[in-house]
């Protein structure tokens, strides 16, 4: 949807995943009372999952 306003770019943090999976293929990920699972595939593709 246009606004007649030019779009600001919004630069989110960035983490390297090997600094978060610290030489594991899978870690937990605790956020508020949910636990999730970021995975490292085979295919060199991160997975998270509920």
């Amino acid at each position: 949807m246009a606004t007649g306003r030019p779009a600001t770019a919004v630069h989110a943090p960035a983490v390297d995943s090997r600094l978060l999976l610290n030489g594991a293929r899978e870690i937990e990920i605790v956020h508020g009372d949910k636990v999730y699972r970021l995975r490292h595939t085979r295919n060199d593709k991160l997975i998270l999952v509920k």
